[in-house]
């Protein structure tokens, strides 16, 4: 759990929540409307068909608020009619979060073989190479990527693109 001071002495979390809904069009509207009529910040969105026999999706959003704030998106997202179930993986244990990311570096001098050293350290993988740039693919947990993103940017990082956070409990049990 991410905390950050607010203006004030509230305590900010980020979660990650991920809402079960039917596959039809206009839901993942209704959910964004939910944040947005609320001012509710969406830090990440992932949304993809998961049964297609039953014609549902998840939704997987990374907000942040105080503890009331995300208690009330939980249950107001609870209470949308096409909402099967609605899981916070944040405050929930056994919870797995990992994100994709395509990272671009350019840079001459030695920053090329820092920039490659790096990469074999945060096991990215690298997906082009060109004599003036490359671009990783790192997969992980998004603390690992920001932290690669970081250690990248005095090297020349120019460019970033990140999926979003997807989100599953361990064990045998499904969403």
């Amino acid at each position: 759990m991410l905390y950050e001071k607010d203006t004030g002495t509230t305590v900010r979390e980020s979660h990650t929540i991920t809402v079960l809904v039917d596959n039809e069009a206009g839901v993942l509207a209704r959910v964004i409307g939910l944040f947005s009529g609320r001012g509710y910040n969406i830090e990440s969105l992932t949304v993809a068909e998961v049964d297609p026999a039953a014609h549902t999706s998840r939704i997987t959003i990374v907000t942040s608020g105080t503890p009331q704030v995300i208690e009330q998106i939980e249950a107001q997202l609870a209470r949308l009619v096409p909402v099967h179930k609605v899981n916070n993986w944040t405050s929930q244990e056994g919870g797995i979060e990992r994100e994709m990311a395509l990272v671009k570096v350019a840079g001459s001098g030695d920053a090329p073989m820092k920039a490659l050293r790096l990469a074999d350290t945060f096991r990215a993988r690298t997906v082009d190479t060109t004599q003036s740039s490359f671009v990783f693919e790192i997969t992980g947990a998004p603390a690992k990527i920001n932290a690669f993103i970081e250690e990248l940017r005095p090297l020349g990082l120019i460019d970033v693109s990140r999926t979003g956070v997807a989100a599953m409990s361990r064990g045998p049990e499904a969403m």
